[in-house]
């Protein structure tokens, strides 16, 4: 009868696994061709009661200083990884040793997978679902999808998400119209965006 259990047990977790990869993996691919709708910190804003504005624009439409200036504000190495930056890593756990505020060492590839698929705040279970989106949109997606996915839902400021809705908000633009300062300003916002 143990047996039996213990089978049982391991034919419920495996069709689990299974149902989770079949789930995150469709989720994958359909966020590769539609853009992502909603995420978990715009439902918070809403729940909140805070105006919520975003307007999706393909990365096409998008001056390329704004990508330029992501890229050096937050992952200089995004071209060249494959998700994870193993040295921003390992010098932001030296940071952390030595006290003060806590600083991360996450892609924008890892920022996406955060954003697009789960809930902020910091915990075991979402770092391990972000590595694990963090592989299968490297793996699905081009760069180029993972920056025009980042660059229309990171949060830049209380109820803003994108850069249009960003560009719009602060300079009165739009993103395929704003200078490379202006978009070197938008960058400057992610690390505390509120």
């Amino acid at each position: 009868m143990g047996t039996n259990i213990i089978g049982t047990i391991f034919r419920w977790l495996v069709r689990g696994a299974a149902l989770f990869v079949a789930v995150s993996l469709g989720w994958v691919i359909a966020y590769r061709f539609v853009p992502v709708p909603l995420t978990w910190p715009m439902a918070r804003d809403a729940i909140e009661g805070r105006h919520v504005t975003r307007d999706w624009v393909a990365l096409s439409e998008v001056t390329p200083a704004v990508t330029r200036s992501l890229i050096a504000a937050e992952d200089a190495r995004f071209c060249a990884h494959n998700g994870f930056d193993f040295e921003a890593m390992q010098a932001a756990a030296a940071r952390n040793a030595k006290g003060g505020k806590l600083r991360g060492g996450s892609t924008i590839s890892q920022q996406t997978a955060k954003n697009a698929f789960l809930w902020p705040g910091r915990s075991y279970l979402r770092k391990g679902l972000e590595a694990w989106f963090t592989v299968l949109i490297e793996t699905v997606w081009s760069k180029k999808r993972i920056m025009e996915v980042y660059v229309n839902i990171a949060e830049m400021g209380p109820g803003i998400y994108g850069v249009e809705a960003a560009s719009h908000h602060y300079f009165d633009t739009s993103a395929g119209k704003l200078s490379p300062v202006q978009a070197a300003r938008i960058a400057a916002i992610l690390p505390q965006p509120i």
